[in-house]
């Protein structure tokens, strides 16, 4: 099987995974993406009743079967064409070459390809929901179904048996009396927004009756808990070379402060009690042999299995930084075909016919160029109702303003291009103007498009970080590398958030600039021409 045929089978196969995938109920990596995009952009939805036997849901999710129908249709294109396999143009091959020979940028491209690989493996990789579970025979996937199984599936009671199970606490229980056989979760088992999680604690050890720091090497100076089996707080103690000294405070199961106490170097100098029974029955309701030291948000690295530790609302760091760089790939792929499709259409409209035509775009590109974007963004974020806040009118907002550099340098191919030899010799063949857009002038501009590329993606990255950083851009549905550096530079204290995004940010930014550079020198017809 030739490389065509594979290709054109691959995308066959995958549109009808995700058609099926979506009609049962199933979340599939990548390959439902989108169906997810649907669902979050209420835009590219339609009521049920449009299309009932392809609405699983309370929508009909109209981009994604769109998006299934155009890898089918290509596919078949790509099966049916006369010509037995792809073949890449002589021109393209040498780009291929030269563009290579910049082992940075080539090196780049390799790197920041590995990166959106590992982002499109998606909730394999990062997520609160088990990849699976076996529970009394049965084996469940949770990670990949979107229907929400509660804990009274997995023999949960309480108030537990009618939430959505946490999963993270059910693997805890794998293979006691009662719980799972096993629960396979994903390495980063957390989502990247709407999932704060219990503040991290450490266990210290204790050697003749003083507290120890966690390394056992010397007495602890700081402040430690006393936990109920719920993970909430008993006791909170101030501890100074290992024995308690200052002010401790003590809750209840309910939560109500019913106990306070001054230590002065392990000496009990005073002590309240306003609670039910006896002090002592409260104070034995824990061991008083397990004190923890409580990380509080945001908590730092490898601390309660947070790899880069959390933010200040509790959510862990990697798996946010991951969700950011979804965030940046969906808008990209979105934003890139829309912004190109207008600044090529109309560049070329305006190269190729001129006149008042061009005139006329020109002034209202002018106008649109005068336009101040953080006030438009400020001024939509009010009046826009709620329910159409999100990606798309960021994207929106982002497009209005992002093909007018590219409609200038595409404008000024046409004109150079138009009077070469090959579109009057088009004409004399009867060629109309469309025809020679299409077919002649289009091709020759690949070169502007691919160098330009790499650039435009580092420009919609930094424009949705620096959107979040301000607090116009996407809602806290959405994870943002903006928003998490917001919230380090506020807690400079805690250094980890904010240089964890900031190197998720330049990283990528460079990534994409070494690619670009790379790009534009492979394609610059002052370095190298078609025929050397």
């Amino acid at each position: 099987m030739n490389r065509k045929n594979t290709i054109a089978l691959l995308l066959i196969l995958l549109a009808i995974a995700g058609s099926v995938a979506e009609l049962a109920g199933w979340l599939l990596p990548t390959i439902s993406w989108p169906f997810t995009v649907s669902r979050e952009m209420q835009i590219l939805s339609l009521p049920a009743e449009v299309a009932p036997w392809l609405s699983p849901e309370a929508r009909f999710h109209w981009f994604g079967w769109l998006f299934m129908l155009l890898a089918v249709v290509v596919g078949l294109y790509l099966l049916l064409r006369r010509k037995e396999s792809l073949r890449v143009a002589p021109v393209i091959a040498k780009r291929w070459q030269r563009f290579r020979s910049f082992r940075r940028g080539y090196w780049s491209l390799l790197i920041l390809g590995g990166i959106v690989a590992l982002a499109a493996m998606d909730q394999c990789l990062v997520g609160k929901r088990a990849l699976v579970v076996s529970y009394e025979g049965r084996w469940y996937f949770p990670a990949f179904m979107r229907n929400v199984l509660p804990g009274s599936t997995f023999g949960l009671q309480g108030n537990d048996a009618h939430a959505e199970t946490d999963y993270r606490e059910l693997k805890k229980k794998a293979g006691t009396p009662g719980g799972p056989d096993f629960v396979i979760m994903p390495p980063i088992p957390f989502d990247p927004v709407m999932d704060a999680v219990p503040f991290p604690t450490e266990l210290l050890p204790q050697q003749d009756k003083l507290v120890m720091e966690p390394d056992a090497a010397a007495p602890y100076n700081g402040q430690a808990s006393r936990l109920y089996a719920d993970g909430s707080t008993h006791l909170r103690v101030r501890y100074r070379r290992g024995l308690p000294d200052g002010h401790v405070q003590g809750w209840d199961t309910t939560g109500r402060e019913v106990y306070s106490a001054r230590y002065k170097e392990g000496e009990l100098l005073e002590e309240r009690y306003r609670g039910k029974g006896k002090v002592e029955d409260f104070l034995a309701a824990t061991p008083a042999d397990e004190v923890h030291r409580v990380y509080y948000h945001p908590a730092p690295p490898l601390t309660g299995g947070h790899l880069l530790g959390t933010d200040s609302k509790g959510a862990d760091i990697a798996a946010y930084l991951f969700g950011g760089l979804q965030v940046n790939i969906k808008a990209a792929l979105i934003y890139l075909p829309i912004v190109y499709s207008i600044g090529l259409t109309l560049g070329m409209f305006m190269g190729y016919f001129g006149g008042k035509a061009d005139l006329l775009t020109q002034r209202v590109i002018e106008v649109f160029s005068q336009l101040p974007f953080l006030f438009v963004v400020m001024i939509m974020a009010d009046f826009v109702p709620l329910h159409l806040r999100g990606m798309f009118l960021i994207l929106v907002l982002l497009s209005m303003f992002g093909w007018m550099h590219i409609t200038y340098l595409v404008r000024t191919a046409t004109m150079k291009e138009k009077t070469r030899e090959y579109v009057a010799a088009a004409r004399i063949m009867g060629a109309g103007p469309f025809h020679i857009l299409a077919r002649h002038i289009l091709p020759n501009l690949t070169g502007i498009v691919i160098t330009l590329l790499p650039f435009s993606i580092a420009a919609v990255v930094l424009s949705l970080a620096s959107l979040d950083y301000l607090g116009f851009g996407l809602p806290d549905t959405y994870a943002g590398w903006g928003r998490l550096l917001n919230d380090g530079l506020s807690k400079l204290s805690s250094p980890w958030v904010v240089s964890s995004a900031f190197c998720a940010l330049v990283i990528t930014l460079m990534l994409v600039t070494f690619i670009g550079e790379a790009v534009r020198e492979a394609v610059d017809p002052r370095r190298h021409t078609y025929y050397e």
